[in-house]
């Protein structure tokens, strides 16, 4: 790969001559002005009301996507900084490593570039999550796969009329492939083509490039894991892709991002299960010195391991000297500061000694796990999971979520089916439909033009994934009382 070709400015359609004009008196670079162009988005301010961790939660002190994705804006542009110019103090050192070729030197100011760009995908990486965090993902998931099969049009099984890759989409329906359709077609800005985003910031956010039939858990490359987008934005995806030269592999900026990703979930996720009193210090501590975690770890990382685990300890006698009224709280806010440099440190590490392979295409790793904090991130990971959210209170949550998603998907699907055919709607399919956001409807009817019926029943699906996934908490709860007749 080629940094002239990965930071490519391309926009998916030229505006009229008149907007793209230069302005000579606009300093900023072609990625800044995709900033602005996010946070003057609905879709992005609907984040406020989109779940991080506790679904349907009334609490103003636990994170939402939104402040969730702030974070992860913040810590991508500084990783991007510091690996870059770490990269450029150490370049000859890199070329003198085997694989090093020229076109992967960046400049000073490439490295302006680079940092816009993570810091809008950080804004944006989340953008096409549905309601309800990752269990909206997995409600949406579970309903195709068991509904989908028995689905009919007329006298034709639905099933039999798509073909793999449109139904392998719904039953591997993921926010990441979301997130590129929303920012490419349904956000409509001054047309139909979305944000009109650069093709290098949409790249950054393609976690997984592949489609739904290449999904491959077992590779060991993590390109593989999931889908990175449906069978309607295969063909822009390609021309993405090529425009970049990322074509078959990762875009580089993508390993920064998911790192920054996971370093903010991780931490927040433990400090406000300590606000919500899910988890006390006393329990994270137990945890961490587990032996199953020391011995996990090898050689300097069981120093660097140690280290933590005494960190918070130290965090938590500096509250109980001082006197503080919760020193629980306190002695985990603090250790999480603490642990994100040495994470962020750990990221950059394993971005700027496995580059050569990044940039070749080869490296199949998350960044994180050939370093020293894996065995940390780890741990972190496994104790929300065993005691947040396998914790009756938040099942409970994610049953009332999922029982919305799945009524959503019932009314809504059966209506869809039948819309813009021959067949004739009952009274109530026909309202649905007119319930459904005015912005969506106008996307389907553009992109379903001179398609094949098979095509347009697809997207009628996609039209209802679309209408749910842009709906906030508050608003499919609400929609959900106002069908069954609750006020």
């Amino acid at each position: 790969m080629d940094w002239k070709k990965l930071l490519c400015e391309k926009r998916q359609c030229n505006q009229s001559n008149k907007n793209n004009k230069k302005n000579n008196n606009d300093m900023r670079n072609e990625f800044q002005k995709d900033y602005h162009r996010i946070i003057g988005s609905a879709s992005f301010r609907r984040l406020q009301d989109k779940t991080q961790v506790f679904p349907l939660d009334k609490s103003d002190f636990v994170r939402t996507r939104l402040t969730h994705s702030l974070e992860v804006a913040s810590f991508a542009k500084s990783l991007g900084q510091s690996s870059f110019l770490y990269i450029i103090d150490h370049i000859d050192s890199f070329k003198n490593k085997s694989g090093f070729r020229s076109e992967f030197e960046p400049s000073n100011e490439d490295i302006n570039k680079i940092c816009s760009i993570l810091e809008c995908a950080g804004l944006i990486h989340d953008i096409g999550n549905p309601p309800f965090g990752h269990f909206g993902e997995y409600s949406i998931r579970i309903w195709f796969k068991n509904n989908l099969k028995n689905l009919k049009i007329g006298k034709n099984y639905v099933k039999d009329l798509l073909n793999e890759q449109m139904c392998n989409d719904f039953y591997n329906f993921e926010g990441n492939a979301q997130a590129l359709r929303l920012l490419t077609k349904l956000h409509y800005l001054v047309d139909e083509n979305g944000m009109h985003l650069t093709y290098a910031l949409l790249n950054t956010i393609v976690k997984y490039p592949v489609s739904s039939c290449d999904i491959n858990t077992k590779s060991g490359d993590i390109k593989n894991k999931k889908m990175g987008y449906y069978y309607a934005e295969k063909d822009l995806y390609d021309d993405i892709s090529e425009s970049t030269g990322a074509v078959g592999c990762r875009y580089p900026l993508t390993f920064l991002l998911e790192a920054a990703d996971d370093i903010a979930y991780r931490t927040a996720d433990m400090e406000d299960a300590v606000k919500k009193n899910y988890l006390t210090y006393d329990m994270i501590l137990e945890e961490l010195k587990k032996d199953a975690y020391l011995n996990m770890c090898k050689g300097e990382e069981k120093g660097c391991y140690l280290d933590a685990v005494k960190t918070l300890e130290n965090k938590y006698e500096i509250a109980k000297s001082k006197k503080i009224a919760n020193p629980d709280l306190y002695a985990v806010q603090n250790w999480i500061v603490s642990i994100q440099g040495f994470l962020i440190s750990c990221a950059i590490y394993g971005f700027t000694s496995n580059y050569i392979d990044i940039m070749n295409g080869t490296f199949k790793s998350e960044i994180l796990k050939v370093s020293h904090g894996n065995i940390l991130m780890k741990a972190l990971g496994n104790i929300t999971a065993e005691k947040v959210f396998e914790s009756q209170h938040i099942q409970k949550l994610e049953i009332s979520a999922g029982t919305i998603i799945d009524f959503l998907l019932d009314k809504f699907v059966n209506a869809a089916i039948s819309y813009d055919t021959e067949i004739e709607q009952n009274a109530l399919d026909r309202r649905l439909m007119n319930i459904i956001s005015q912005n969506y409807m106008s996307a389907y009817r553009h992109h379903s033009r001179e398609k094949t019926k098979e095509e347009k029943l697809y997207l009628r699906l996609l039209l209802v994934t679309d209408y749910i996934c842009g709906m906030t908490d508050t608003y499919a709860k609400t929609l959900y009382q106002e069908l069954h007749g609750i006020s």
